[in-house]
């Protein structure tokens, strides 16, 4: 018996954390909003963590320096993150979300993957679906999404950024390499600028021009990844849809627009994405003991180093203490910072204070 072929959606919320604070503020509709730091009139240090179509209309995207952000469009309602208030609705959008598929993945606060092989028979039934979902999500918490479908997570996640927003793109398994072939290799996992430059000065542009090379000489470049990148330009990926267990981590990092020496722009980013990470271990009842940081110079060299407490806590100032700490031991006046991250684990829940780890 021939084994049924997949069918994968890919949600994601449209600028969720803006589209959440215009929810809640009417008067900011059709405003330009940026969630992020406080551009302190254009002195302001961290980046933006996200901001609406207005806002992208001059300029701004996420993780761009502040300072830019407001040199570009000083008009725009500056507003900080309120990860308590995103936490909570993104917690009732994946409850929807779960009640429509037996095989559910949360990709972030604004992403999950559903298998909804075993729900539809095909990709008509599939549409019909997916429209569902969108209304559903709209009805209940006034909220658009872009879905994407597709035969495997990977062609799902790229055709979710075809319609933006409140987009629905299809594509069938026998349109993968079509579909695929004229979108830029930037749309491929770990294909990032300097790894779209290395691919441009032998001729790759396009996921097309990728699917074309030979994979010998894509591992002599790139090593194994390079065979992973070879596989994904022809649309391949036989990952499953699988729910996360227990919580392992919870982590948060920022890829800078612009890569940095400025040891106060770096500092100031990491103890703001501590503060995220922070509140979403409040919203969990959790309690942590180990406090990871992670640091990639503008050469990609990557680096992560942790530190376990002698004591459980939950407290801002100890996670903030603690990753600036571990920061300035990789801080070098002569090296450009890329990405900067926090991760904190060893979990013990304050509810049944069970230790999840």
């Amino acid at each position: 018996m021939t084994e049924k072929k997949r069918i994968i959606f890919h949600v994601d919320m449209d600028h969720f954390f803006t589209a959440v604070e215009e929810r809640e503020h009417l008067e900011y509709k059709g405003k330009p909003v940026v969630v992020g730091a406080d551009p302190k009139q254009g002195k302001g240090r961290g980046v933006v963590s996200t901001c609406n179509y207005e806002a992208r209309k001059f300029g701004v995207r996420s993780g761009m320096p502040i300072s830019k952000a407001w040199k570009l469009c000083p008009e725009a309602i500056y507003l900080p993150v309120n990860y308590a208030l995103y936490t909570r609705v993104s917690e009732r959008i994946m409850e929807i979300l779960r009640k429509y598929t037996d095989k559910f993945e949360r990709w972030g606060i604004d992403e999950a993957f559903l298998d909804v092989t075993s729900k539809v028979k095909d990709f008509a039934e599939a549409e019909t679906l997916a429209r569902e979902i969108k209304q559903q999500i709209y009805s209940e918490e006034k909220l658009t999404c872009s879905i994407g479908v597709g035969p495997n997570k990977l062609v799902a996640k790229i055709a979710t950024d075809i319609q933006k927003p409140n987009g629905l793109t299809i594509v069938k398994e026998e349109e993968v390499g079509k579909f695929l072939a004229p979108l830029s290799v930037r749309k491929l996992l770990w294909v990032g600028r300097k790894t779209e430059t290395k691919l441009n000065s032998i001729g790759v542009k396009t996921i097309g021009d990728l699917a074309r090379c030979d994979p010998t000489v894509l591992t002599e470049m790139f090593g194994g990844v390079g065979g992973q990148m070879y596989l994904m330009a022809h649309g391949i990926d036989r990952s499953e849809v699988e729910e996360r267990g227990e919580v392992k981590s919870i982590s948060r990092e920022r890829t800078f627009e612009q890569d940095t020496s400025d040891f106060g722009l770096v500092l100031e980013t990491l103890e703001r994405i501590a503060k995220e990470v922070h509140e979403d271990v409040l919203s969990q009842s959790l309690y942590f003991k180990t406090v990871t940081i992670k640091v990639r110079y503008e050469n990609f060299e990557t680096h992560v180093h942790g530190k376990t407490l002698p004591f459980i806590t939950n407290r801002l100032q100890d996670l903030q203490k603690t990753a600036r700490e571990l920061l300035e031991a990789y801080f070098r006046a002569d090296r450009k910072i890329r990405l900067v991250g926090v991760r904190v684990s060893t979990f013990v829940s304050a509810e049944r204070q069970k230790t999840l780890v």
